[in-house]
């Protein structure tokens, strides 16, 4: 057994983030750490291709990456691909360093929470509702009715509380002080190019970079140092069906829908085109 570890030793373990984050990419992602540790694989490198999800399933990820790091020591390297932007980015925040390439899509930093108003499509069809409350904001985003004054205020201090914990953790992780992260912390993005002008991340390249770069931080060899994908247990189906790129699709397009229906109402880091 000792030896069968001793193999992942030296290798740069690899996790993907791809998609949209939610409860599933979160499992995943956690699942993945927890083999990184027990297989004490020197270094990581998280690729990251994604346009932000959840705050809270963002949050736990890069909680753990953090732990991870504080806990074992292994060296961690995220590589952002074409896209990572608002919880993309947040996630990254765990690792030590971060390669982007000079294309990615990036920052988006901030927090956006959706609700949907069918009042007027519901008196068209002659459609309304009738709620009995134990309070005055338990309805909030209800999407039958304009939202109140008081409701906006409520939900503009949310998002703001919120906003601010994710430009505190880019301050803490990049070195940087809280107002300078705000000057660009408004939802813009940036390519990579100019991420790394604004010290976002660390240098440009390719998930080759990132892996080198992984190898030389735990004093391996860069030019012999291989990658070891780690990936959680696919379901029965799609490792049947893998091939199959009208499955591929049926997959992607359900895991969007399934994070549309869940997060209707929620706090996100979420980058919007």
């Amino acid at each position: 057994m000792v030896g069968f570890f001793r193999k992942f030793r030296k290798q740069i373990a690899r996790i993907e983030v791809t998609g949209a984050i939610a409860s599933t990419t979160r499992e995943k992602v956690l699942e993945a750490l927890k083999t990184v540790e027990r297989r004490k694989f020197p270094a990581l490198v998280l690729r990251v291709d994604s346009p932000g999800g959840t705050v809270a399933d963002s949050h736990e990820i890069y909680q753990a990456l953090k732990q991870l790091r504080q806990k074992t020591g292994i060296k961690i390297v995220a590589s952002f691909g074409n896209l990572a932007a608002s919880g993309g980015v947040y996630i990254g925040m765990g690792a030590e360093r971060i390669v982007a390439n000079p294309g990615t899509i990036t920052g988006s930093i901030g927090v956006i929470l959706r609700g949907n108003n069918l009042e007027r499509l519901l008196d068209k069809i002659g459609v309304s509702f009738k709620t009995i409350k134990s309070g005055p904001y338990k309805d909030i985003l209800a999407f039958d009715r304009e939202l109140t004054d008081s409701e906006k205020n409520i939900l503009q201090e949310l998002i703001d509380t919120t906003y601010l914990q994710f430009v505190e953790t880019v301050a803490e992780s990049r070195n940087l002080a809280v107002e300078t992260v705000r000057e660009f912390a408004d939802g813009r993005i940036f390519n990579g190019q100019q991420a790394l002008s604004l010290g976002l991340v660390d240098s440009l390249g390719t998930e080759d970079d990132a892996r080198r770069t992984a190898a030389e931080l735990a004093g391996l060899d860069p030019n012999r140092t291989e990658f070891c994908t780690v990936e959680t247990r696919k379901p029965l189906w799609a490792r049947l069906f893998r091939s199959s790129a009208s499955v591929s699709r049926l997959s992607s397009l359900g895991e969007w829908l399934e994070f549309e229906l869940s997060t209707s109402g929620l706090p996100l880091w979420m980058y919007r085109p």
